[in-house]
This record gives structure tokens, C-alpha cells and sequence, in this order.
């Protein structure tokens, strides 16, 4: 048992300790700690700990040399780290570096845990496929025809992936409102969260013409966070034809600063989505990589303060596992850097309250989703504020969770 308390019901028990990068008023140095309750352990108060070979990671201001040393070393860390916080160790008998080594998280600030050098987001989820695809194109042609045959994906905006907390300010840009007339400039009028989890890339860089295969693609998996895709869909809707999404989905992504390896959500491991076709080889994988956690999008608007659960989902859902994910992804050559970030894509399970965005929650604003305190949406406003938490959970009361992601749509800036 860990010697720091650990309230029922906290995201942070000693089976969990997810990475992230921290600050504080009285160090404003960014520095590498692991969560522990409601506390940070710093791991560079605590380095001497660990073997030489980690000792400049955990003291580096972002995660990328530490997801750069491998799976081995990422266990050796984290088998360190949990001793070290059970009753009895040598931090737990030493009150001195006890006050130097743990941190309130409410006294921290929390940073963009790696430099984020490129950033994927694919479209996994056969729920949310389905269903924009039955809006758009109708049940008969709901899917494309590649879609079951390799995980869709684009290359997103990795300059505008932000930590939790950072406002998110709605975009202009050019819109259709109506079909066959023309565009028109001006402010997003539908804006909306899309529901997702994504994972950072570990291991040493791969070289341009290396692939990874779907057999090796797990030791390059550091850990998930929870992500929000802020979509502005009218935008998207005009733009995207024919090369896909553009200054719609560049307006911002948020994440979560915690970092949840896999080692974590072993416990929580599930069969993979059933497949049908079977994939080409290179995409086929007998690992279960498929993960039980509940996931749910808040909506708080400011007029009210009334938060609303709009969407309970789980990434389960996902057809396409993160190992199938890493080896389309290399299967050109591709290469591959620790701290790449890969998206979901928009999670949404196959009930109504399940879907993960409110483009499907509205129905493409069809259907008003009524909101606590009197209010409704079919799509965000300005001040609104959108809270995505995931946790795993078993019957004996064990939770695993990733804390919480979070952004207030910020009215559009004007031009003059």
C-alpha cells in the first residue's frame, strides 16, 4: 500500500502513476513527476533512485528522452517509482526529501507533457463512421468502401495540440450555408467536441524506409491520454473536399496532462472489435489490445453552471486497434519519433447517448440535446465548457482513470 494517502475514488491509486510534465509558483522549472493521489511525486527530487541510464530523462523538462529509452526502461522506471512510494521505503522513512519530492497537485501547473513533433488523428471508431456516413450519404453507402479494409487517419496540426485547460477561441472561416449558392465568411456557428483518446509514441526514432510491424507495434505504445478534437463542422463541411480536414480542425486539440501507461490498463484489456473482412496480414494480431474504459463529455454552460453528461461511451468501441494503427501508419516507411501523438478518432458506441460528438448527439442539429439548468444544444456556444473523463474500473473497487480534459469555447476574435 502507498504511504500517500489516496482518497476512494481517486484516478491516482499506486497501481495507476501516470507521467506528466509540472510546475510550480515557487519553481516555475518544468520538471517530470508521476501522480500519486492528490499529490505529484517529482522525479527529480527523487533520481538517485534510479540507474544512470534514466537518471537525465527524469530530469529533462518534457517526456520525450524517457519515451525514447523503450519498454524496458519504462518498466525499470515504474517498478522504482511504486517501491518507492509503498509504506516503508527509503522516501517514506525520510520526512526531509519527502517535502522536497511531493507536490500537491492542486499547487502545480500543468504543461504539454512531451514536444509533440507530429500528430495523426485516425477515424476508428465504426459507430461514428457509420453514423456520419448514413447522415451525409445515406444507410445504403454509410461506410466507404476502404474504411473495413485499413484504419482511415490524416495527418493533423501538432502546433496547436494543447494541454487541458487551455481555452479553445472559435474560429472563422468559409462556410456554404446554403448548398449552391455562395460561400460565405465569418464565424464558426457550428462548433463541437469530438470524444478521443490518443496514445504517444515511444522507443527510439525509426528511419524513413523502416516499418514497424503490427507484432512489435506494442513497445512503441508509451501510454494514453484523453483528447478532445475541436471540430468547427460547417467549415470542415466546405473545405474538405477533396483533400480532407484543414483550418477546421487546426483551431485547436486539447489533452490530457497525465499520461497513463499501458502497464496500467492490463487489468482492463478486452477482446479487439470484431473484424469483418478479415485484414491483409500485416494488420492481423492475435494480442488483445483492446481496453474497458468508460468514457463521458460534460457540458457546463457559464450562464448556468450546470454541468450535463451528454455522452457515455468507452474505447472499446474502436474497430481498429493502436497496434493496426502503428503498422498502416509505417507500413510505407514512415518514420516514427518518441513523442508522435496517434488519435482514436471520435469514440461513439452504437446507443444514441453514447455518441461522442455533437454532431451526432444533434443529429446534425436536428434533434435539440437537452442540457441541466434549462438549456439546450445542437451544437457549443460561446463560454460553454466541454469535460471529457475516462476511468477503468473493476468490481473490487480498483479505478484507473486519466483525470480530466477540459476546454471553454472562447467567443470568436473579430476582424477588423
Amino acid at each position: 500500500m502507498s504511504f500517500v494517502a489516496v482518497p476512494q475514488g481517486s484516478d491516482f491509486p499506486i497501481e495507476n502513476l501516470p507521467y506528466g510534465v509540472f510546475s510550480t509558483a515557487g519553481n516555475p522549472k518544468a520538471r517530470v513527476g508521476v501522480a500519486i493521489g492528490e499529490q505529484i511525486l517529482d522525479l527529480s527530487a527523487v533520481v538517485s533512485f534510479y540507474p544512470e541510464s534514466v537518471r537525465n530523462a527524469l530530469q529533462a523538462t518534457v517526456l520525450n528522452d524517457l519515451m525514447s529509452l523503450g519498454c524496458d526502461a519504462w518498466a525499470e522506471v515504474r517498478r522504482i517509482t511504486k517501491e518507492l512510494l509503498l509504506e516503508g521505503s527509503a522516501l517514506h522513512k525520510d520526512a526531509a526529501l519527502q517535502a522536497r519530492a511531493l507536490v500537491p497537485q492542486a499547487d502545480a501547473k500543468m504543461h504539454l507533457p512531451a514536444n509533440i513533433g507530429d500528430y495523426t488523428d485516425f477515424y476508428s471508431s465504426i459507430h461514428h463512421a457509420t453514423n456520419v456516413g448514413v447522415m451525409f450519404r445515406g444507410k445504403e453507402n454509410a461506410l466507404m468502401p476502404n474504411w473495413k479494409h485499413l484504419p482511415v487517419g490524416y495527418h493533423g496540426r501538432a502546433s496547436s495540440v494543447v494541454v487541458s485547460g487551455t481555452p479553445i477561441r472559435r474560429p472563422y472561416g468559409q462556410t456554404l450555408p446554403v448548398d449552391g449558392a455562395d460561400p460565405a465568411f465569418g464565424p464558426c456557428r457550428l462548433f463541437d467536441f469530438e470524444l478521443e483518446m490518443a496514445f504517444f509514441v515511444g522507443g527510439p526514432p525509426t528511419v524513413l524506409g523502416e516499418r514497424v510491424s503490427v507484432g512489435d507495434a506494442a513497445k512503441r505504445v508509451f501510454g494514453f491520454v484523453l483528447m478532445n478534437d475541436w471540430s468547427a463542422r460547417d467549415i470542415q463541411k466546405w473545405e474538405y473536399v477533396p483533400l480532407g480536414p484543414f483550418t477546421a480542425k487546426n483551431l485547436g486539440t486539447s489533452i490530457s496532462p497525465w499520461i497513463v501507461p499501458v502497464a496500467a490498463l492490463e487489468p482492463f484489456l478486452v477482446d479487439n472489435f470484431p473484424q469483418d473482412p478479415a485484414p491483409f496480414p500485416y494488420l492481423k494480431h492475435e494480442q488483445k489490445f483492446n481496453f474497458d474504459i468508460k468514457l463521458e463529455v460534460d457540458i457546463k454552460p457559464k450562464a448556468t453552471g450546470v454541468a450535463t453528461t451528454v455522452c457515455r461511451s468507452n474505447y472499446r468501441n474502436l474497430y481498429w486497434t493502436a497496434l493496426q494503427q502503428i503498422a498502416h501508419h509505417t507500413v510505407t516507411g514512415c518514420n516514427l519519433n518518441p513523442g508522435d501523438l496517434m488519435a482514436s478518432g471520435t469514440i461513439s458506441g452504437d446507443a444514441s447517448d453514447s455518441f461522442g460528438s455533437m454532431l451526432e448527439l444533434s443529429w446534425k442539429g436536428t434533434k435539440p440535446v437537452p442540457l441541466g439548468g434549462g438549456e439546450s444544444r445542437k451544437f457549443l456556444q460561446d463560454n460553454d465548457e466541454v469535460v471529457i473523463r475516462g476511468h477503468c474500473s473493476t468490481e473490487d473497487g480498483l479505478r484507473i482513470g486519466f483525470g480530466s480534459c477540459v476546454g471553454v469555447v472562447l467567443p470568436a476574435t473579430p476582424f477588423e
